[in-house]
């Protein structure tokens, strides 16, 4: 997959044959009422992000969104501006040369289906199987980002990986995070058969240890305050952001700006490229990470 490019043309035509205007709900966008067999990775061997002639460097990006129920407004917002969003601006920075984006619905161990995945791709089908996933809108138990991790590390295809050594990225974008310790994590193997149609062994730190041999993974956590979330932050030291739920407008900016610094931007170049009104926020939430370029220096 990622064949093709992203173009606004392609977007505004979406757009409007979807009616994807502020004033429809997320039911009006979102109407699939269950999981579509495409997107169910228990009938998922692989999912591929292969270099083509449209895109001879493909990078894999996984951009992975919380449907439970306190989660209705992001995957709403997602698909009205922020994937568009993201992907011109994308392009525009330079920041990827070639994109490959796939989306991930996570929600919780008494759903139905709490994990979705759709295909990597580089043009306007990113979008449309976007707004073909299923938002289940649970929320009573435990939200299971970590089956994404699993995904990503076991059930990906990755010529960026395979033939330039390099990895992709992981953005899980959420405002719960089920990260305990092991050993309660051990009585969830039970679940996994069902969910992801094969027997899982890991515990949850080595399915995110798994994940980060192939890809840069990184956590946006979003709270009416800035208060940390203790349990993924102490899981992804360095690597998560947290942002308050009416700064979600800057989601892209961050995606785009922790990739370039991931690959040696230092911080003050990554913000200067932005609205001057939107610093402060992204300064914030960035200097949260703690990364090393090539030369082993910190931003």
């Amino acid at each position: 997959m990622g064949r093709g490019s992203y173009t606004a043309a392609d977007w505004n035509k979406l757009k409007n044959s979807r009616n994807l205007s502020n004033a429809r709900d997320e039911k009006e966008i979102f109407k699939s009422r269950t999981c579509d067999p495409r997107f169910d990775p228990k009938f998922i061997q692989n999912r591929e992000a292969r270099d083509s002639e449209d895109h001879p460097e493909s990078l894999p990006i996984i951009i992975g969104l919380d449907v439970t129920a306190s989660m209705g407004y992001l995957a709403d917002k997602v698909a009205k501006e922020s994937l568009n969003e993201t992907m011109m601006k994308l392009y525009s920075t330079n920041a990827v040369k070639d994109p490959a984006l796939m989306f991930a619905a996570y929600g919780d161990a008494n759903d139905q289906y709490p994990l979705q995945v759709t295909q990597f791709e580089s043009d306007i089908r990113i979008a449309e199987q976007l707004l073909d996933l299923w938002l289940e809108n649970g929320g009573r138990g435990m939200v299971l980002l970590n089956l994404l991790w699993y995904f990503a590390a076991k059930h990906t295809l990755l010529d960026n990986y395979e033939k330039r050594h390099k990895k992709g990225f992981i953005f899980t974008i959420g405002d719960d995070a089920d990260c305990r310790n092991d050993s309660e994590y051990k009585v969830l193997t039970t679940l996994y058969p069902g969910i992801l149609g094969e027997k899982v062994e890991m515990t949850v730190p080595e399915m995110l240890s798994a994940a980060e041999e192939k890809f840069e993974v990184f956590h946006l956590f979003l709270s009416d305050t800035l208060v940390k979330a203790p349990r993924i932050v102490k899981l992804l030291p360095g690597h998560t952001m947290v942002i308050r739920t009416d700064e979600i407008d800057n989601i892209p900016e961050l995606i785009i700006s922790t990739i370039q610094m991931t690959n040696g931007m230092s911080m003050d170049d990554a913000l200067k490229q932005w609205p001057e009104m939107k610093q402060p926020v992204l300064r914030r939430a960035l200097n949260e990470l703690n990364l090393k370029n090539e030369k082993g220096l910190v931003f």
